[in-house]
């Protein structure tokens, strides 16, 4: 089992989810190699021991998440392939029962589990509300309990099969949910029901960066035709864009995607929001921060 972290000036963070990832009960071969993205490697004061191994490494692809898990995945060698955000943490038991689950499941080529979603003094659970993901799942709902920090892939059909994150992707944003998608276009990925990752929000690198959202999101949309054959998922995802737009107070922008993404799906809600933000009466930031207390985003 190989765990890719990619980090940036986050350390305590950091040496936090590598103890975690060390410290699963599995009784086979876990290797964390840490990615350090736009700064030198440094030393977590973390030794190895029988089973376990850790590597520190730099980003020697384009700066940015997309890039540095690239770095990292090169480095992998266990059969599986897994992810954490350096300020998340895995549960116990998180990677046996994954493991255990694809057995089951020869379809399966890939692995989620619930999550617990702390947010200002708050914690959430939410499971996947499908036992099984496919591809139609993920292109009508996002399925955020599919988390990049619960994710674990065989390595075989990541580099060969799916191949890099891309890191085309502006900032790197939505990486994670372009490649769910790749994913699960060649097989289905079954979750764990039982929240075995700890999601920590609140030091997001995307906070405030709203023009750069909307430009990945645009581009995921353009990179993914198959949306158009499912139009609420698409209208959700133009109604992000509108939000984003209104929240970076681009009033025009976020007017017409609303009305694209209404047209589409009358009931998205993403796009009512963004037209009362241009009407100065619901606040972007206050809107996140309500969501990310009940476990959900925008």
């Amino acid at each position: 089992m190989s765990v890719v972290i990619a980090t940036r000036d986050r350390i305590a963070l950091l040496r936090r989810a590598v103890a975690a990832a060390l410290d699963q009960d599995y009784p086979g071969t876990i290797e964390v190699v840490v990615v350090f993205d736009r700064s030198e490697p440094e030393d977590l004061g973390i030794e190895e021991r029988p089973g376990r191994r850790l590597r520190t490494t730099r980003n020697v692809n384009t700066p940015g998440l997309a890039g540095a898990r690239n770095s990292g995945i090169a480095l992998t060698t266990g059969e599986y392939v897994a992810f954490c955000d350096d300020d998340d943490e895995w549960l116990p038991g998180k990677i046996p029962a994954q493991i255990e689950l694809i057995s089951r499941h020869p379809d399966a080529v890939a692995a989620g589990c619930g999550v617990e979603v702390r947010s200002d003094g708050h914690s959430v659970t939410r499971l996947s509300p499908y036992p099984v993901v496919t591809f139609q799942h993920l292109l009508r709902d996002r399925v955020m309990e599919l988390h990049p920090s619960t994710l674990i892939v065989r390595r075989d059909v990541l580099v060969d099969r799916v191949g890099p994150v891309d890191e085309h992707l502006p900032g790197s944003y939505a990486e994670d949910y372009d490649l769910l998608l790749r994913i699960a276009k060649i097989g289905t990925i079954p979750c764990v029901p039982a929240a075995l990752t700890a999601i920590n929000w609140g030091s997001s690198f995307f906070a405030d960066r709203y023009v750069m959202i909307t430009e990945a999101l645009s581009y995921l949309l353009d990179k993914h035709p198959e949306f158009d054959g499912e139009p609420a998922g698409k209208a959700r995802i133009e109604g992000q864009i509108a939000f984003f737009h209104a929240a970076a107070g681009q009033h025009a922008q976020a007017r017409r995607w609303a009305v694209r993404t209404l047209r589409r799906n009358w009931r998205e809600r993403r796009g009512y929001l963004a037209l009362g933000m241009g009407m100065r009466v619901i606040d972007a930031k206050r809107t996140i921060r309500f969501l990310n207390a009940r476990g959900r985003g925008v």
